[in-house]
This record gives structure tokens, C-alpha cells and sequence, in this order.
């Protein structure tokens, strides 16, 4: 993964201000427009107060409350289904986008051909060391073995969000997206705690075993996603 970090400044108090890739607001813009007129994309973005970014999409790292604004607005103008699958689609094409932009050809390909467990070290490895570009200023930490967990403590994109689910589709559809491409098809990132949802961080699980052999699968079968089984899910 290659990306250039550049920090922004808070004018006012001269403090450093946190930062989240500009994808997370691209890929939602071209979800929204893809969901057709209903989901009402002017409306969104003028309660998150950043309507200027549907005539120019910011194209570097920008700060992370008017994007988790964004994202909570999504929640709150959509009904729950409908809001889900649009934010499971901007991830999906932020997957896409980090596939086509910045992953090498070469790495991809030499972790497509290696068994799926340890293509998914690799791969976690590689997501950690480039977690602020998405984590902005939550605590992002992952552990892999059998499964991968993923964890962002204080996750900006729900901060101050209360719900009776767990909200944080986007973040696990990026996961799904890159663990099918790169490690198995079988791959399903599950939401299993969410700080919307009271608990202590936002944790993901990428489980590509549940399928017998999956984790024996090599280049041919594991490049392609199963048809009809790219969606996220929740455990709650």
C-alpha cells in the first residue's frame, strides 16, 4: 500500500487535527449516486454541513469529524436497510479503489498464490501499518491466527452515535473487499462489537474457514469474490 500522509492544522487552535482518507467520502458520493435519487444525497450532506464536497470531492487526507459527520448522517436521514447497503457499497468501492490504486500488482499477486493463512498476515500487516488512513485518530490494533480480528477503539466514524445495532458497515465491507480479492472469496468480515452500540471499540472478524478447505484454496479460486456473497454482516 502506498500513500503520502500530509497534516492539517486546526487554524484556530493551532492543534493537529485527525485525519481520514478522502475515499471514505468519494466512495459514499458514488454509492449514493448508484442508490438513484432516494437516498437523498443533498440532504445528507447539508446536515453534516459539508454540501461544498458534493461539487468537489477532496482528493487528500482530510479531517475525520466532517467525514464521520457524513457517515452518521447516512444513519440517520436513510431508513436502517437502505443505509447499510449504501455504506456496504462505499466500502466495497473503497476496496476497489485500494486494490486498483494502491496495493502493487505484484504484491497482490504473489499473495493470491500463497495459502490463505498466511496471505492474511501479510495482508493484516500491511492494513496496520496504513490503519490512520482509515482509523483517523481511533486506536487501531489486529491479531491473526485462524481468523483475523480487527479492532478500532474510539472509531471517529460512529463517535457519539448510540444505536441498538452495530453501524460500522463501511469499515467491514473494506475488510470483506480486500480479504476475498487477496486471501480467500470465502472471506466474511462480521461486525461482533461497536462503540455505537455501547461496547469498547468496533471489532471485525475475517473468517475465510467456515467453508471446508477454504483456507487451502490458491490463486485461480481466491481472486474472484462467490457470486452473491459479498455482503458484511452483523452479529447484531
Amino acid at each position: 500500500m502506498t500513500q503520502v500522509r500530509s497534516p492539517v492544522t486546526d487554524v484556530e487552535t493551532h492543534s493537529a487535527v485527525s485525519e481520514i482518507g478522502p475515499n471514505a467520502v468519494i466512495q459514499l458520493i458514488h454509492a449514493l449516486d448508484a442508490a438513484g435519487p432516494q437516498p437523498a444525497a443533498k440532504e445528507i450532506f447539508s446536515e453534516a454541513a459539508a454540501s461544498d464536497w458534493l461539487a468537489a470531492p477532496p482528493s487528500v487526507m482530510v479531517d475525520e469529524r466532517p467525514v464521520a459527520a457524513i457517515h452518521q448522517a447516512v444513519r440517520r436521514v436513510l431508513p436502517q436497510q437502505q443505509a447499510a447497503a449504501v455504506l456496504a457499497d462505499a466500502g466495497l468501492r473503497t476496496g476497489d479503489y485500494i486494490l486498483a490504486n494502491r496495493i502493487p500488482k505484484l504484491a497482490q499477486a504473489v499473495l493470491k498464490i500463497m495459502p490463505a493463512s498466511i496471505a492474511a498476515k501479510m495482508l493484516t500487516k500491511a492494513i496496520t501499518a496504513h490503519a490512520w488512513t482509515f482509523a483517523g485518530s481511533g486506536k487501531f490494533s489486529a491479531r491473526a491466527g485462524k481468523t483475523v480480528t480487527f479492532e478500532i477503539a474510539a472509531n471517529p466514524l460512529c463517535a457519539g452515535e448510540h444505536a441498538d445495532h452495530n453501524v460500522c458497515v463501511w469499515h467491514a465491507s473494506v475488510f470483506q473487499r480486500l480479504f476475498q480479492s487477496l486471501v480467500s472469496p470465502y472471506t466474511r468480515v462480521t461486525e461482533t462489537a461497536c462503540g455505537a452500540h455501547g461496547d469498547n471499540c468496533c471489532r471485525f472478524v475475517a473468517d475465510w474457514t467456515s467453508i471446508p478447505d477454504a483456507a487451502n484454496i490458491y490463486a485461480s479460486r481466491r481472486s474472484e469474490p462467490i457470486a452473491g456473497q459479498s455482503e458484511t454482516l452483523s452479529a447484531r
